[in-house]
């Protein structure tokens, strides 16, 4: 009688929980993907770099896919294929993915040692609490908190 059957161990299995709601990334296809003309892209590749990165844009929280579409004088559907194309990415994890890389920066710098994880959070661009710690573990594989404290031990060290 206690016995677990088969069927109930894969279903444990596969339905074991990941944290901040994550689930496996899906590949989808789109025929529109492959109609974009490689120097075009590789221009807007250099574009979307200059405006997201070095113009910081990333850290409005309020800039979207459809502004930079607008300021790349193109639409949103090509834009996203040449971010998908060109970075192996969507928007939001782009964005992320260089928010991100600031937080973990201002997480261990000493000039924001009396700033919270939210406030740098909202340093970075996030506009809330929950889609931080989210896109951190994500990227990092450990909370916020967790990565200050163990950069900060081993810094001591």
């Amino acid at each position: 009688m206690g016995e677990t059957t088969k069927k109930e161990l894969e279903h444990i299995v596969t339905s074991e929980r990941k944290p901040y709601n994550m689930h496996e990334r899906k590949i989808k296809e789109a025929a529109y993907r492959d109609m974009i003309r490689a120097e075009l892209a590789d221009e807007l590749y250099d574009k979307i770099l200059e405006i997201l990165v070095l113009h910081k844009k990333y850290k409005d929280p309020e800039y979207s896919a459809k502004n930079l579409a607008k300021e790349l004088k193109t639409n949103t559907r090509y834009l996203s294929a040449v971010i998908n194309s060109r970075f192996g990415m969507n928007y939001s994890c782009l964005v992320n993915e260089y928010r991100i890389k600031d937080a973990m920066h201002l997480l261990v710098d000493k000039r924001y040692a009396d700033k919270n994880v939210e406030e740098i959070s909202a340093m970075v661009g996030f506009s809330n609490r929950q889609s931080f710690y989210a896109a951190f573990y994500k990227n990092v594989g450990e909370t916020p908190n967790g990565y200050r404290k163990r950069k900060l031990v081993n810094s001591k060290i």
